[in-house]
């Protein structure tokens, strides 16, 4: 392996939205430094399963609705 190549990796403390924090490994900043989450899996509704909304951009999901609608019960 080639020396000096790769990134510093060093302890950093993760914050979460709801305040919770725990200290990983990584190569974000410096030694000690604290990454504060705008969004996390505790948040985000993609993984909490939050309500979908589909928005008719260009006619899109009305023609899908109008083709396909004997088939959606």
């Amino acid at each position: 392996m080639k020396n000096d190549i790769h990134p510093d990796y060093h302890k950093i403390k993760v914050v979460m939205t709801d305040g919770t924090e725990y200290w990983t490994r990584s190569t974000y900043g410096a030694e000690g430094d604290t990454l504060t989450l705008d969004i996390d899996p505790r948040t985000h509704p993609a993984w909490t399963g939050g309500q979908q909304h589909l928005l008719d951009r260009g006619g899109r999901l009305s023609r899908f609705k109008n083709k396909y609608g004997g088939f959606l019960g």
